[in-house]
């Protein structure tokens, strides 16, 4: 780190300002003490702007009309890590409890509700494809509020480093190896990136129409919301959310206290009454 980073700490005023602007935008609630998070995410706005603090980037987000800095910065702030087949005990209990289930004249939709790069979405498909076959017609659609990361999800393009959860029958099916200038990342299977859709949504506003689904996943999203707001997105997810459908939510959160009509049918768990 230059001795220039070291200098552009995060002001109590610029904290509180930045704080509010992403409330404002994703109703997402920082908390008391993210200031390193913050840095780690905006320091390189700050050099491309070249700007001295992060009094002056609060005021640009602020100010902004013109530019699309304001996406930017929501983007960097609301971007989060995730990974292939991750917490795996859903995707085991969709293969065995609730695809079984589902009538065969009629398509399995899954929203992938906070997809980010893509990946929940795609392991998600790898398990349909595999069980369904051409049985069953299905689809998905992911979204998130990141209009940067959605493009990432679209192209279906990963670096190989990143695949070690994807079981390696599903890997050589599934995933083609790059070659030339995409050495050492891998491509969704065609097939499965025609039937997975993705979308810029901010769950915090008045969903566009997108149909019902059978499946929504809402994993490791919910804690970064107030209780208001959770409440207040769920009510929203759950409206497109067929009779008897289910919701996953992630394993360190909880829909307790919410006066929803979902019935808790195995942790972290919900079915639609």
């Amino acid at each position: 780190m230059t001795t220039e980073s070291q200098n552009r700490k995060v002001s109590k005023s610029a904290y509180q300002a930045i704080r509010e602007f992403i409330y404002q935008e994703a109703g997402i609630d920082l908390g008391e003490n993210k200031q390193q998070l913050v840095f780690s995410r905006l320091n390189k706005r700050l050099r491309y702007h070249q700007l001295p603090d992060f009094d002056q980037y609060a005021d640009l987000i602020k100010q902004d009309t013109r530019s699309n800095e304001r996406q930017i910065a929501i983007d960097l702030l609301t971007t989060n890590e995730t990974y292939f087949f991750r917490e795996s005990g859903h995707l085991d209990t969709l293969k065995s409890n609730v695809l079984p289930k589902h009538p065969p004249n009629r398509v399995f939709r899954v929203w992938s509700a906070a997809s980010s790069s893509g990946e929940e979405a795609y392991s998600i498909a790898m398990i349909l494809d595999d069980y369904f076959g051409h049985r069953v017609k299905w689809e998905i659609f992911g979204s998130d509020i990141s209009s940067r990361i959605i493009e990432k999800a679209n192209g279906g393009i990963y670096q190989a480093q990143r695949i070690d959860a994807i079981p390696r029958d599903f890997l050589k099916r599934y995933c083609r190896k790059g070659k030339g200038e995409y050495e050492g990342f891998l491509l969704i299977d065609k097939n499965l990136r025609e039937r997975t859709s993705f979308r810029e949504i901010n769950l915090t506003r008045p969903l566009p129409e997108i149909g019902q689904f059978d499946v929504i996943f809402l994993r490791n999203v919910l804690i970064y919301f107030d209780q208001q707001t959770k409440e207040k997105i769920i009510r929203s997810l759950i409206s497109k959310l067929r009779p008897g459908g289910i919701l996953y939510i992630g394993h360190s959160e909880s829909l307790k206290g919410m006066d929803v009509p979902l019935t808790l049918i195995a942790p972290t768990t919900y079915q639609m009454q």
